[in-house]
């Protein structure tokens, strides 16, 4: 075979593995929407038992030292805003803390006892992991209470778009946030459970506004706050709805738009760093060194003969 029809044959098998990787990129996207898009399954019916045990285990430890009076309102804030929602979610929390702080002071205890019988520093260390092992539980708590915020401000837009297409179709706000919460259940449950938790509270007898100030209360995110104040304003001069939430979703984009252009500003000046402690010294072996080693391999001689 000439050189030509070995480049031809090569070029055939790299277009061909383009081609094939390219639409099983296709179908597995396709096929992750559609996952995304289809109602969750139902959990196994066994793990259920286990997981009621535990939680009432550790519900029953939480109840041995509760929470504060006066922190316990804030706890059940930060517990909502992340999406605990059970009765006794702030003694459950409490038991986690306790569990925890115990799990950690007794692995240190046992390292150290391991490690060296005579550990000078062994109490530092046992009430250093019980002081870790105590805000673990809080900085889990706040971690799910930003993935929960990013999650509803991600759905926002979205569900304002749907929200604008059901007032102008003649539903009423009531009609309008119930349907939302239906429709984008499965590609946004966050935003969707919120709507449905103040339909519930305007079927319970509460007034509009009191519901919607209480979504903006219980998820704490900015953009719901300001759309929460557009309905109040709205229901209360008898304004457009539909024109109102437009320009509203229009608005949420372009803020949006407008933090990613900042983030993407920030980037040059948190590429320094790296750059400068990763990159950097490569770079320098890489240039330097032949040039150092020429230089030890030619002088060293000639300083030896001197």
């Amino acid at each position: 075979m000439s050189g030509l029809d070995i480049l031809a044959v090569v070029l055939f098998f790299a277009v061909s593995g383009g081609t094939a990787s390219a639409l099983l990129s296709l179908n597995s996207q396709h096929n992750l929407a559609v996952r995304r898009l289809a109602p969750p399954e139902p959990a196994a019916a066994a793990s259920v038992p286990l997981t009621a045990v535990w939680r009432e285990l550790i519900t029953q430890v939480g109840g041995i030292l509760p929470v504060s009076a006066r922190m316990l309102p804030q706890l059940r804030r930060h517990l909502i805003r992340a999406g605990f929602r059970r009765p006794h979610a702030d003694r459950y929390f409490q038991g986690a803390r306790l569990v925890s702080t115990c799990l950690f002071a007794a692995a240190a205890l046992a390292f150290t006892l391991h490690a060296s019988a005579a550990h000078p520093n062994w109490p530092m260390i046992v009430a250093a992991s019980a002081a870790a092992g105590y805000m673990l539980p809080g900085q889990y708590l706040l971690l799910r209470i930003r993935r929960r915020h990013r999650a509803l401000s991600r759905g926002l837009p979205n569900a304002l778009d749907l929200m604008v297409v059901c007032v102008e179709a003649g539903l009423g706000i009531d009609q309008t946030t119930l349907q939302v919460s239906k429709e984008l259940q499965s590609a946004h449950p966050e935003i969707c459970s919120e709507f449905a938790l103040m339909n519930l509270e305007l079927r319970a007898g509460k007034s509009r506004t009191e519901a919607l100030h209480n979504l903006a209360e219980r998820t704490g995110v900015d953009d719901l706050k300001k759309l929460v104040a557009v309905l109040v304003q709205t229901d209360k001069f008898g304004t457009s709805i539909g024109q109102c939430l437009r320009e509203h979703a229009d608005y949420i984009r372009t803020m949006a738009r407008q933090r990613a252009e900042a983030q993407a500003a920030k980037l040059a000046v948190k590429l320094v760093f790296p750059i400068f402690f990763c990159v950097l010294p490569s770079l320098f072996v890489v240039t330097v060194g032949p040039v150092i080693t020429h230089l030890i391999r030619d002088l060293v001689p000639m300083i030896e003969n001197l």
